[in-house]
């Protein structure tokens, strides 16, 4: 569902949260960090500048932060700046059939519903704040979790 441009640019965002929400990182040391690319990383930042979910500066200090508080950036504006307007477009086949709506355009336009939804409704600040024990991260932007009490992964649901 998600592309590997998306992923990316929550990998981004996510470091830039919990590393320097305030300044400006170059992208060569985010690429460094982050074990991606530069060129690749530069053009994700690219699109979530474009977007207005990254500032980019110039200069000898210049490179890219946050562009609005982690709690106005929504999972659906990351994806959405990477990928295009989320739209499904099912059964695309049979539109020029004079049938009902088959069965799995149905259940699809369920789950786009539901997706489009879920993404709106999780900010950049939730993916930082409630990292979930049941699901481990394995896109090595958060640190191991440390056995906590308090921690109980109730997340937002």
């Amino acid at each position: 569902m998600l592309n590997q441009t998306s992923e990316l640019a929550i990998r981004v965002l996510i470091h830039l949260c919990l590393e320097s929400p305030a300044r400006s990182v170059s992208p060569r040391r985010l690429a460094t960090q982050l074990g991606a690319s530069p060129s690749y990383l530069s053009k994700v930042t690219s699109q979530l500048v474009k977007a207005g979910i990254l500032r980019s500066f110039r200069g000898s200090r210049g490179g890219v932060a946050l562009g609005r508080k982690s709690t106005e950036i929504t999972l659906l504006e990351i994806v959405e700046a990477c990928q295009g307007v989320f739209v499904g477009d099912f059964c695309k086949g049979l539109q020029d059939q004079q049938t009902p709506v088959c069965g799995f355009h149905a259940a699809m336009v369920e789950v786009h519903e539901a997706t489009l939804e879920i993404l709106g409704r999780w900010t950049l600040q939730d993916l930082v704040l409630e990292p979930q024990r049941e699901y481990p991260c394995t896109m090595a932007c958060h640190p191991p979790l440390q056995d906590n009490p308090s921690a109980s992964g109730k997340g937002r649901r």
